[in-house]
């Protein structure tokens, strides 16, 4: 089983089109494409009934103390956490692909209701949900792909797992809003088959260099 995509290379840096927040030599960040990444995937095991796709960063802080404050950095060795970017589950069992920008193009505030899919599919509400709930002009439900935007004084550079599932179950049991934990607990027992590409993306200008 296999996982690719044509718009970046494994452990390679998922370009400004793809992210949330890109730099700005002026004001350190301003909002981006967002464009979801293009992906492939192949070599699906004869058992798997429906496919799970998930793109997670657990290269988050776990404090937002020093989060984009001027005069600090977030020191590498801080504690981590994971934040979900992406949850989609029900996706055919066959070798398929999603082009670039065809799930999320463009940022929507409050978030997207109904994201593309592939047939069938199904997505959930992402992190963003709940890092935007204080901002009265970007809270909301967000639904689908969001793309990259770490702190830009993090000393850490982030890594993004886009981990395709496939599973023995023809839908995977949640409804509704569901969210990634939900989601991955409720196929537990019932992977038959994961594949795993990996991107980087960085907003601090020392890193990126």
């Amino acid at each position: 089983m296999r996982i690719t995509s044509t718009t970046f290379a494994h452990q390679g840096r998922i370009p400004e089109r793809c992210a949330f927040g890109i730099a700005d030599p002026d004001e350190h960040l301003r909002l981006g494409p967002n464009r979801n990444p293009q992906l492939s995937w192949s070599g699906i095991p004869a058992a798997a009934r429906s496919l799970v796709l998930t793109c997670i960063d657990p290269d988050v802080p776990s404090s937002l103390d020093n989060f984009n404050k001027e005069g600090t950095t977030i020191a590498t060795d801080l504690p981590r956490v994971d934040f979900v970017h992406w949850i989609m589950v029900d996706i055919p069992t066959r070798d398929g692909s999603l082009d670039e920008g065809a799930c999320a193009d463009g940022i929507v505030p409050h978030g997207k209701d109904d994201p593309a899919g592939p047939p069938g599919s199904r997505q959930g509400i992402n992190d963003y949900t709940n890092f935007m709930a204080g901002d009265p002009d970007m809270a909301g439900d967000y639904y689908g792909y969001e793309g990259p935007c770490p702190p830009w004084n993090d000393e850490r550079l982030h890594h993004y797992h886009f981990t395709l599932y496939a599973v023995d179950l023809d839908k995977t049991p949640v409804a509704g809003r569901f969210t990634a934990a939900e989601a991955l607990a409720a196929i537990e027992g019932h992977v038959v088959g994961a594949a795993t590409l990996i991107g980087t993306y960085t907003l601090n200008p020392d890193l990126a260099r």
